[in-house]
């Protein structure tokens, strides 16, 4: 009986995009709060991204890092942002085929993916910066740092093609609502009229392998770092240390915590209701 329904079910060639519907007047400020972000976003990082390619003096393992940070938020942020201001601007309902959905998705996490262990280079750099200076030529030569930044972007490529073969297999029937501003993998999944069990738990593990490594990683670094800081006998050295490494670490706390919340924690219905909210901080606060 339940194959005979599901053999009557139509497959749905299109998601509709409810955003931040329903909201009124304030989605044309919504609209304009977002679209400053998205300029500073993309005005920031790209020239970020010019000034480290061309100036000589910020060829250094540490503006290296930034500058793949930058690129990828600028890709990150053009693969979203756009998407939502649309909404935004038609009062929601935006539609999107079904396999650009799935574009757009292998796309993010394939982004966030490879921001995971990113962000954890960078704190490794962060480490023996401050914590084995005399070694930090040795330690972060160029071989190292290509092979940091290769291996953040093939560990997002790897996961993301997993999941996207996994997605392919999927039939959606309904409903054709997601109610989210971006096609995330959740909202996806629940107008899936085939069985989602196998993606969910490998999509959990796979997050899991993703952002808790580069997490205690992150961790241990810092606490090295912190530790490092406190025995700095001048005032002076102290705040200068700590300077390289602060807006990272205030980066590094809104992206794992809120992209944990999202994709490692039991779906309960009251998750569900705020990780649209969450997924803002991850989306574009960060970058």
């Amino acid at each position: 009986m339940a194959e005979t329904e599901q053999e009557n079910q139509t497959d749905i060639v299109a998601f509709h995009l409810l955003g931040f519907a329903g909201l009124g007047d304030l989605q044309v400020l919504l609209f304009c709060l977002f679209l400053l972000i998205y300029l500073v976003t993309m005005v920031g990082n790209i020239l970020i991204i010019l000034l480290v390619a061309t100036d000589p003096q910020l060829h250094t393992p540490m503006y290296f890092f930034l500058g793949n940070l930058s690129c990828l938020e600028t890709c990150y942020s053009s693969n979203i942002l756009p998407m939502m201001l649309a909404n935004l601007l038609y009062g929601g309902w935006t539609t999107v085929s079904v396999t650009g959905c799935m574009v757009q998705y292998y796309f993010f996490g394939l982004l966030a993916a490879s921001e995971c262990c990113l962000l954890a280079a960078m704190s490794y750099d962060r480490y023996i910066a401050i914590c084995k200076p005399l070694h930090y030529t040795t330690l972060m030569n160029d071989t190292v740092c290509f092979q940091l930044v290769g291996g953040s972007w093939i560990s997002g490529l790897v996961l993301m093609t997993i999941v996207l073969y996994l997605m392919q297999q999927l039939k959606f029937c309904g409903p054709s609502e997601i109610n989210h501003f971006f096609c995330d993998l959740n909202p996806m999944l629940k107008a899936a009229c085939s069985d989602t069990q196998l993606i969910e738990l490998v999509t959990i593990l796979l997050s899991a392998m993703c952002i808790l490594p580069p997490l205690f990683l992150t961790l241990a670094s810092y606490i090295f770092i912190i530790s490092t800081i406190m025995r700095i006998p001048s005032i002076s050295g102290r705040k200068k240390a700590f300077s390289t490494c602060s807006s990272h670490l205030m980066v590094v706390s809104i992206f794992y915590g809120s992209i944990m919340i999202v994709y490692m924690l039991p779906k309960t219905d009251r998750l569900r209701e705020i990780n649209k909210v969450l997924s803002l901080f991850y989306t574009i606060l960060t970058p």
